[in-house]
């Protein structure tokens, strides 16, 4: 389930608002303002997490406010894997932009399996990346986070046969990104 919730950045984005601070509301516009993409794919994912009652609403006058659903049964769960997660948004957008042909990164180790560590493992699944500017950029990322992170740049194939039957956990793929921009 975790793999179908984090695909997606604006998904990612939203559960991040109303998850990690339970109390926030908010609606569509004001939504599309804070996050700057379009209201379309930010509609479409408050109904997939509404439909899926992970969101309840309230209308007030024509206004449609959006919340977490805390009685839900993963509530608590979802919410603490999220607090686990805080910084991980901020290092994959440093991290795939201008970094070369990446394909999709991966939370490896600990934060896999939803365990805290001081340390964030990922695999980053590409061709030519750039690996100096990566190091430049995780350097960044960890004075922002307070954690270690730590990386490994595969290719597909690589991937598939060192973590075939470990716990892996994809928080970022091209595909995914290319249609949140649209």
């Amino acid at each position: 389930m975790i793999e179908s919730l984090i695909t997606s950045k604006t998904r990612i984005k939203i559960l991040l608002k109303f998850f990690l601070n339970c109390q926030t509301t908010s609606y569509l516009r004001g939504l599309e303002t804070e996050f700057g993409e379009s209201s379309n794919s930010i509609r479409v994912e408050l109904n997939k997490l509404e439909s899926a009652g992970l969101l309840a609403s309230s209308s007030d006058g024509n206004k449609k406010f959006f919340f977490a659903n805390a009685s839900h049964p993963l509530f608590e769960d979802i919410q603490n894997i999220l607090k686990k997660f805080v910084g991980i948004d901020q290092i994959i957008d440093k991290v795939t932009s201008k970094v070369g042909n990446l394909e999709s990164a991966y939370l490896i180790g600990d934060f896999a399996i939803g365990k805290n560590s001081q340390t964030i493992d990922m695999a980053l699944v590409g061709n030519n990346l750039d690996q100096s500017y990566i190091d430049t950029l995780i350097l960044k990322a960890e004075e922002f986070i307070s954690r270690k992170i730590k990386y490994i740049v595969l290719n597909r194939g690589e991937m598939v046969s060192i973590y075939n039957d470990k716990p892996v956990l994809l928080i970022w793929n091209s595909e995914t990104d290319q249609s949140d921009r649209s």
